[in-house]
């Protein structure tokens, strides 16, 4: 996993989450996927910084996450 890498951009990206995610409290997180990369934030408070990680390891981590 990458510390955070500085995308000009990162507010247009197209992010998203779960259907699982609610309003209501938890801790939620958006995925915005760009080619060779992978970055992820806290939805709540989206000023933080976020993870970048590559396309396998973000798979990886949801397979295992859904068991």
């Amino acid at each position: 996993m990458n510390a955070h890498v500085h995308e000009p951009c990162i507010d247009r990206m197209a992010w998203r989450k779960s259907s699982y995610s609610s309003e209501e409290g938890g801790e939620c997180v958006e995925v915005a996927a760009l080619p060779g990369r992978v970055h992820v934030r806290d939805s709540k408070d989206t000023t933080r910084p976020g993870l970048t990680v590559q396309p396998t390891t973000w798979s990886t981590f949801v397979r295992y996450a859904a068991l």
